[in-house]
């Protein structure tokens, strides 16, 4: 008997492109423009931002799960507790991340939150040779070697090292390390994680109540904005997800870009931020040594692609 057609053929990347370069870019432009959701917080610290989209984000992925009928994967992950130790350190990762990328819109410092998310693919490259012995090519070596430098000019120009940048881009990639570590996809993982960081959350949240420092339905617009952080959290999550079913790495790694692009706009364009010759000229070499990373990246997936033809 023919099994021609018992079985539909499996969807490939770049099976539907269309469908993921609308989702990848929905994804990237809403990431890109979270500095004005957070800019719109009047008088309310990062710390305690960041407790409300912990809690809010955690409450409305649960939602999602359920809806989505992902629960699967999370009881096997919460059955195994001694298990979640690379889970916890992504929990930690992210949550630090979030609240050191609302300090620095806050403090005007958009500039560099940019910057740091420029950065994050070399410091991928970089941690991936020093953690995980991977091979770094001849192309990726002078990226970061670029992005070296860009550093060092900063601190020997303007006396000052870009701690945002640099704590923004060795976190995410250091989670981006430990997530390729956990068997989780990305709406269960985060879950998980926000999961881990809700009885933290609850406490703080507890103790600005308790010393009357907390927000919280202090005015409608300031408690709507709060709830509303955690679903601004995980709407791109959705968006990306289902970009990255559709399209290729390599696809997703340029539109990656769209993100801090777009926080570099918003700083010079909406925050009025200075730029000053010396800053111009890092995030060149930054982009310089991205430009060198990308054409490295397709290079090599085009090599075994013209083999196999």
């Amino acid at each position: 008997m023919s099994t021609r057609t018992s079985a539909a053929p499996a969807a490939s990347p770049e099976s539907r492109p269309a469908q993921g370069v609308a989702f990848g870019l929905t994804a990237y432009v809403m990431w890109g423009c979270f500095p004005l959701f957070f800019a719109l917080f009047d008088a309310v610290p990062a710390f305690e931002i960041l407790i409300h989209r912990i809690l809010w984000s955690c409450l409305f992925l649960a939602g999602l799960v359920t809806l989505l009928g992902r629960w699967a994967p999370i009881r096997e992950a919460l059955a195994h507790p001694w298990e979640l130790g690379r889970v916890l350190g992504c929990a930690l990762l992210i949550a630090f991340n979030w609240g050191l990328y609302i300090y620095s819109v806050e403090t005007r410092q958009v500039l560099q939150a940019s910057l740091g998310y420029f950065m994050t693919p070399l410091v991928n490259v970089a941690l991936g040779m020093l953690v995980l012995r991977e091979t770094m090519h001849r192309l990726q070596a002078v990226a970061v070697g670029l992005a070296a430098v860009a550093i060092l000019i900063q601190l020997v120009m303007l006396g000052q090292l870009p701690w945002i940048s640099l704590a923004l881009a060795f976190s995410f990639g250091t989670y981006g390390l430990l997530r390729k570590q956990v068997p989780l996809d990305g709406l269960s993982g985060l879950f998980v994680e926000t999961l881990l960081l809700l009885p933290l959350g609850l406490l703080a949240l507890a103790w600005l109540v308790q010393v009357d420092l907390s927000h919280f339905l202090g005015d409608t617009r300031t408690t709507l904005l709060l709830v509303a952080s955690g679903v601004i959290t995980a709407l791109p999550l959705l968006a990306f997800a289902g970009a990255a079913r559709r399209l290729r790495l390599a696809t997703l790694g340029f539109l990656m870009y769209i993100n801090p692009s777009i926080q570099f706009l918003i700083a010079l364009a909406v925050f009025g931020e200075p730029l000053s010759a010396v800053e111009l000229g890092t995030f060149a070499l930054i982009w310089t040594g991205l430009a060198l990373y990308s054409w490295s990246a397709w290079h090599s997936r085009a090599r075994p692609a013209a083999t196999r033809a």
